[in-house]
């Protein structure tokens, strides 16, 4: 049983990404916005016990079999659900799994140049999403892409596996950055977990 979804607990303390994002931002953002999600998305599949028993990557890759008085509430809060919970874990304090290296990063050079040039694409992609959203690195039919999505949408739902996301909803980066997005994704690659993105990177050319 996956219910109810609970909030992930975090690997680093609040304060631990400053100056980058700072420690007010990350508070509220993990224990009140991430939580709200968490909330309705539990209220929303307890009309319907029976996908209670799914994962939330489950939920979403088949969005299109959720009933139908529940899917929007699915898409929206178990898309915020699960993209949160991956955010979190592709930021780090620790510097050595912040380094950029591994099978990941050949991938990347290959397909976009150089770490700069996938860099730039990526911040484009981040900068052009217009309102609330986010960007992506996403693997595709064994191929990388950068993309992004609106509101809480995963890449799951075009069949897609995320494998870094960065949110660019104004309550990720509003505290210290303002109306300065273009500040916070120019920042925001020096907390980036490589580590953890490496990982998934692997996990997701297995399948």
């Amino acid at each position: 049983m996956h219910m109810p979804f609970t909030l992930p607990k975090l690997e680093y303390s609040y304060n631990s990404l400053e100056p980058v994002i700072d420690a007010k931002t990350m508070e509220i953002h993990h224990t009140k916005h991430h939580q709200v999600y968490i909330d309705k998305l539990n209220e929303a599949l307890s009309k319907h016990p029976e996908l209670e028993k799914q994962s939330v990557e489950q939920l979403l890759a088949d969005i299109n079999k959720i009933p139908e008085d529940i899917r929007t509430a699915v898409r929206n809060h178990g898309g915020g659900h699960l993209n949160h919970s991956l955010f979190w874990q592709i930021l780090t304090p620790d510097a050595k799994a912040k380094e950029v290296k591994g099978k990941m990063i050949d991938e990347i050079t290959k397909t976009f140049g150089s770490i700069n040039k996938f860099k730039e694409q990526f911040n484009t992609a981040a900068l052009g999403r217009f309102g609330s959203g986010w960007a992506w690195l996403v693997f595709n039919k064994g191929k990388l892409e950068i993309t992004s999505t609106a509101n809480q949408d995963s890449p799951l739902m075009e069949g897609k596996v995320p494998l870094l996301g960065v949110d660019v909803w104004e309550h990720a980066y509003y505290l210290k950055w303002q109306s300065n997005r273009k500040g916070y994704m120019e920042n925001i690659w020096s907390v980036i977990n490589w580590k953890k993105v490496n990982e998934l990177f692997e996990q997701a050319r297995k399948k």
